[in-house]
């Protein structure tokens, strides 16, 4: 349990609330692993209980079926990477095109751009039942990060960059291709490495807007020592 969890709890949590909130989040975790392996539809209160190792009981003391159980996984996701990406924007000094890569480094981070998380979006992308919760869930979590990418570029279309572009239609081609490069790390791990997926988004970026991104095309380093293939 991080720091952000406990917040939720409120100023002083008893021991309590703690373990609840631990049984919660652990169950939480167990229903990701469970459709990264198996899938939604493969994905059954009995199998994540048997994951956590905990009884079916306890499991429908915190969420009463499948459906509240998908949507606290949702939910648990969508609140990572919002404060993720809003973490990265928070510096007030960051010019547009950098808080415009700021955003970017978010998707790529490895924290959300990892085969175990990204098995568990595309699950819901691709279920037709399911679609139905993500957006319940997430659409408010993906439409403010939208509107920050939207006025990110107006600010860099008025700082002259050219061609003046539509800034909807280039955030929204944005989130496309940061979502395919996503599932061709999902798909293909060996040939789409999350540090060149990162790199790709950055050409993509300076393709579009050459004047402010023309410096930003080489790979983030890594840290000393790092043996990252990811």
């Amino acid at each position: 349990m991080n720091a952000d969890d406990l917040a939720q709890l409120g100023p002083r949590p008893t021991r309590r609330a703690l373990a609840k909130a631990e049984r919660r989040l652990a169950l939480i975790d167990a229903t990701i692993t469970s459709i990264a392996t198996y899938g939604l539809s493969g994905t059954t209160i009995a199998k994540v209980t048997e994951i956590a190792g905990t009884s079916i009981g306890l499991a429908n003391f915190h969420f009463a079926n499948k459906e509240l159980l998908l949507e606290g996984v949702l939910q648990h996701l969508a609140e990572a990477e919002r404060k993720l990406w809003q973490d990265r924007i928070a510096d007030v000094t960051q010019s547009p095109a950098e808080r415009l890569v700021a955003l970017l480094d978010a998707r790529f981070d490895p924290r959300s751009c990892n085969p175990r998380t990204l098995a568990v979006w595309f699950a819901f992308w691709g279920d037709a039942s399911a679609r139905v919760i993500y957006r319940r869930v997430v659409e408010a979590t993906d439409e403010a990060r939208l509107a920050v990418t939207v006025a990110l570029i107006d600010e860099i279309g008025l700082a002259g960059d050219t061609p003046a572009r539509d800034a909807v239609q280039t955030a929204l081609g944005l989130e496309a291709f940061y979502d395919g490069l996503w599932l061709n790390h999902l798909l293909y791990p060996e040939d789409f490495r999350r540090l060149a997926c990162r790199q790709r988004a950055i050409e993509h970026l300076a393709a579009l807007f050459p004047t402010h991104f023309s410096g930003l095309q080489t790979v983030a380093p890594r840290g000393p020592g790092s043996q990252e293939r990811t």
